[in-house]
């Protein structure tokens, strides 16, 4: 039996167990029960379900904490990462005291701390076509708040094969998307994207940057669509793709249409199982290891060791001018972007390191090089951040 959202209802046993609300319940959730649209079956829909978050970081720390406010029954955690200090900038989920331990476990705690009464589930773990299936199928409601093709694919396909909708957000930047995805009659996240964009192409927040205001103007919205498919209230973000400007301070929609050619969802799908999205879709931005074959590198050590003997090296920086300001090794600046238009700024008799924060962005621009007849060029391994890691800890980590 489903309710008016497509949500499966409750089975009976789960009913009767959570049929009313305590005394201290009712106190708790009082400005929800004197509301009309909520009240008391509002409140016990609430109580009774199950919903998934994937992610629990810049948008799963707003959602987490307002699910749990609202008294959403039971509430699974899915992450794999540690917080690490460059988190606390939007993900309010966790404190300083937090820094190295796994967010699952650090936003368990919060959460029960927020509301005893729910129930917190911790899957430590990555989310990876063997288990994720496994994992969702107890669940309502699937929230997506991840920050990578691979898994956004695989969280998609496996709530189109499970039937569960799925509450997608986005941020980059200043601007983010919320819509559910996966709903009765309504598109997926395939219908909108069909295929990943070639790696490289699009930047990670870590290479991109986010305003730290946003994930939680983002992951809110997330929650109240979360909050109002369990009540089956409102009008849901189906087959509608809300985008938000917080430079302008500006919403607007646009419309999706679900594709009877799409290869999850569509009348003849393709994808009947779950696949291996790493490999399938790449890993992006700074986030993306370097391929070394055929790349000469050099390590931070090996580089301070050839500049303390006076050799003539020069240091080529291919990251932005905003990036350069944070920190630098006082090389030349030639963002990746502009490096080909102003290759003659480079003489080719010169040893060149070129380096960037990781890595990654330099490999690209010693390949680029090499190609244009530069022969005595290398790539500092791990970027500015190995150096301050290996060679100068006063250079700052961003």
């Amino acid at each position: 039996m489903a309710t008016k959202t497509g949500i499966p209802s409750a089975p009976p046993a789960a009913k009767a167990a959570a049929a009313t609300l305590s005394k201290e319940e009712v106190l708790r959730y009082s400005r929800h029960l004197i509301m009309p649209e909520v009240g008391m079956d509002g409140q016990l829909k609430l109580k009774n379900a199950k919903v998934l978050c994937i992610g629990t970081g810049g948008l799963g720390a707003p959602l987490g904490l307002y699910l749990a406010a609202a008294g959403v029954g039971r509430i699974g955690l899915v992450d794999f990462d540690n917080v690490d200090l460059t988190n606390l900038q939007r993900q309010v989920l966790f404190g300083t005291s937090d820094v190295g331990r796994p967010k699952t476990l650090a936003a368990a705690e919060r959460l029960r701390n927020l509301n005893p009464d729910i129930q917190i589930d911790v899957f430590e773990t990555h989310l990876t076509s063997e288990n994720a299936l496994e994992i969702m199928k107890d669940y309502d409601i699937v929230v997506d708040g991840t920050d990578n093709f691979p898994t956004r694919y695989l969280v998609n396909d496996a709530c189109v094969l499970l039937g569960k909708p799925n509450v997608y957000g986005s941020i980059f930047r200043f601007e983010g998307q919320i819509t559910v995805f996966g709903y009765p009659s309504g598109p997926c996240y395939r219908c909108l994207y069909p295929e990943p964009p070639p790696p490289g192409l699009v930047p990670s927040c870590a290479e991109g940057g986010v305003l730290g205001v946003l994930p939680g103007i983002v992951g809110t919205i997330q929650a109240a669509e979360t909050l109002k498919l369990v009540m089956g209230s409102g009008q849901p973000l189906v087959g509608r793709l809300l985008l938000f400007d917080a430079l302008a301070m500006k919403f607007r929609e646009l419309k999706l249409r679900k594709n009877p050619e799409c290869p999850v969802c569509g009348e003849h799908p393709t994808v009947t199982k779950l696949i291996d999205y790493v490999e399938f879709c790449g890993i992006r931005g700074e986030d993306a290891p370097v391929t070394t074959t055929n790349l000469p590198e050099i390590t931070p050590r090996d580089m301070k060791a050839r500049l303390d003997r006076g050799e003539d090296l020069f240091i080529l920086d291919v990251r932005e001018t905003h990036e350069y300001q944070i920190c630098n090794l006082n090389g030349h600046l030639i963002p990746l972007g502009e490096l080909a238009r102003r290759v003659h700024e480079l003489d080719s008799s010169r040893e060149i390191v070129a380096h960037c924060r990781t890595g990654k962005r330099s490999g690209d621009a010693v390949d680029f090089l090499r190609k244009a007849g530069f022969k005595k060029i290398w790539n500092l391994k791990g970027g500015i951040l190995a150096w301050s890691d290996e060679v100068d800890p006063t250079v700052p980590k961003y």
